[in-house]
């Protein structure tokens, strides 16, 4: 039995933080995506956008830096760069509605091969339903990028043919990052972009409830020493 390897939420937002192209404008969702904005290359020149009225989103706040009236849509405290905005949020949801924004970072509950996303309420009985801006954010950006777990706790897959829970958007994400792959949404399904070092074609299909596509020699995700991931 082959031994279950992964990415941790950190890594997954590490490696998603490496392919943003420079000069990019990007809006961080709850969650996971927010650890994006700490893993940023330094060499690059993107500009973070939150729902709740900033544009100019620097790295999480530590220590003395911490101003507990400077919060991300995490409610979670950070910095701003040098010459950053804040807004209401008439203005900042004119932002994420009005096609300014390359790239939407969101978590997902589940995606379809189609690209639905299903981010805001499951099945589950406690569950607080909580909209907030990602309908706007998946049909007002550019392109919207996933943040996920592959599987759920109970080892269910994630990516799925249709999803089973109300839909924030239909056909809507491009790109889904995970703790086993990279996959993208193409017309033709979810095609493979990257996997994980530690599995094969055959966990990964078993692990995803939708067909996937494989390139010739899909490229491999490898972790360092330090823990950074990269492509191989």
């Amino acid at each position: 039995m082959q031994e279950t390897i992964g990415l941790t939420r950190q890594q997954i937002a590490q490696l998603l933080a490496s392919d943003i192209p420079d000069g990019s404008i990007v809006n961080l969702g709850i969650g996971m995506p927010t650890l994006v904005g700490d893993y940023l290359p330094p060499d690059k020149d993107i500009l973070l956008h939150s729902e709740n009225g900033i544009l100019g989103m620097g790295p999480a706040a530590s220590g003395e830096a911490v101003d507990t009236d400077l919060i991300n849509a995490s409610r979670q405290p950070i910095t701003l760069r040098e010459g950053a905005s804040i807004t209401e949020h008439t203005i900042s949801f004119a932002m994420m509605r009005g096609g300014h924004l390359d790239y939407a970072v969101l978590g997902a509950f589940q995606v379809s091969e189609r690209g639905d996303l299903a981010n805001w309420k499951t099945d589950a009985g406690d569950a607080i339903p909580a909209v907030g801006g990602a309908m706007d954010l998946a049909v007002g950006a550019r392109q919207v990028l996933v943040t996920m777990e592959h599987r759920g706790r109970d080892g269910t897959p994630k990516l799925l043919r249709q999803c089973t829970y109300p839909l924030t958007g239909k056909g809507v994400v491009t790109r889904i990052y995970t703790d086993l792959a990279v996959i993208d949404v193409t017309p033709q399904g979810l095609s493979v972009h990257a996997m994980h070092s530690g599995i094969d074609e055959a966990f990964l299909r078993s692990a995803t409830g939708a067909p996937l596509q494989f390139p010739a020699a899909p490229r491999r995700i490898v972790v360092d020493a330090a823990g950074t991931p990269r492509y191989a």
